[in-house]
């Protein structure tokens, strides 16, 4: 497969949908040569993480679908000219990055810990958590 990003922007913009106007579908040049001819999917703007398929981009192409999507969007950066493409293209790599973990300090021993994912944010390890419930105990 000969695959590539085809770039359109839509002119018939409303201002609740600002911003939403780029959109970059995934093109085979093997089946033709011209657009929709050849069209194979969307380029989703969020991909699904922990090796979820919440699309059809990801279902299309399993477990590289994420390197697959950087090596477009940077090819398509090298040959674009328009301004807010290249904006477009620029965001959509960034939001491709994994996040960096957070972290937090623990109020009891000091030592740098990973910040769960919860509502209320513990402010002491799990070390010394589980030390306090033992002690509790």
């Amino acid at each position: 497969m000969n695959l590539r990003l085809y770039v359109s922007k839509r002119e018939d913009v409303n201002d609740y949908s600002q911003g939403h106007y780029i959109r970059f579908s995934i093109v085979d040049l093997d089946i033709s040569e011209k657009y929709p001819a050849n069209f194979v999917c969307m380029l989703p703007k969020h991909m699904g993480s922990n090796g979820k398929s919440s699309n059809v981009f990801s279902n299309m192409f399993g477990s590289n679908s994420a390197e697959l999507a950087k090596r477009l969007l940077r090819e398509a950066l090298k040959t674009e000219d328009d301004s807010e493409v290249k904006a477009e293209i620029g965001k959509r790599l960034r939001l491709l990055e994994p996040k960096p973990p957070v972290l937090a300090k623990c109020r009891d021993c000091g030592k740098m810990f990973e910040l769960e994912k919860r509502r209320f944010k513990p402010k002491t390890c799990p070390e010394c958590r589980r030390k306090r419930r033992i002690s509790q105990e």
